[in-house]
């Protein structure tokens, strides 16, 4: 489980970083040689929604999604592991037919390409949609692990204790 965490991680930070250099690039030959990278806007937003799948992927089986704590301090350890089991099986619930979406609209993608150098769409959809997978697996997997009694880092409780986000 750490190796595909560390390649989910390496996946989103990868593309992170691929937004910043492209966005990057396209400043400095703009100012100094007074043209824009071809297809720099297109391939950002790009870039962009498959950074933000994979890091979706990554909050999802951290739980570290934004944290209302009022229930969760109230409960035992029982409940705690009952509520976060639930939370990831709506989790589950809300990304399986994201990620679904995104393959069926990668799927009715054709022959769909960036306007300047032809990229296809494909190619990035599918990248994104197999992060929205990873979310749904993810929220899948944690709600099991939450069910069978393992102890997981809690979004919440890790957070305050500085190793969450």
């Amino acid at each position: 489980m750490k190796r595909l965490l560390s390649l989910t991680e390496t996946v989103a930070a990868v593309f992170l970083l691929l937004i910043a250099l492209l966005t990057a690039a396209n400043v400095a030959s703009r100012e100094l040689f007074g043209f824009t990278l071809p297809d720099w806007f297109d391939g950002s937003r790009m870039l962009l929604g498959i950074a933000l799948f994979w890091g979706i992927a990554l909050a999802t089986w951290h739980g570290s999604h934004i944290c209302v704590d009022l229930v969760w301090e109230q409960l035992g350890p029982r409940g705690r592991r009952w509520l976060g089991a639930l939370v990831a099986v709506l989790c589950a619930a809300y990304f399986a037919p994201v990620a679904w979406m995104v393959w069926v609209k990668v799927g009715g993608l054709g022959g769909q390409a960036t306007s300047d150098l032809r990229l296809p769409l494909s190619w990035f959809q599918t990248v994104a949609a197999a992060g929205a997978t990873a979310a749904a697996v993810f929220a899948i997997w944690r709600a099991l692990e939450a069910l069978g009694g393992r102890k997981l880092e809690e979004g919440c409780e890790a957070a305050e204790a500085g190793h969450g986000s």
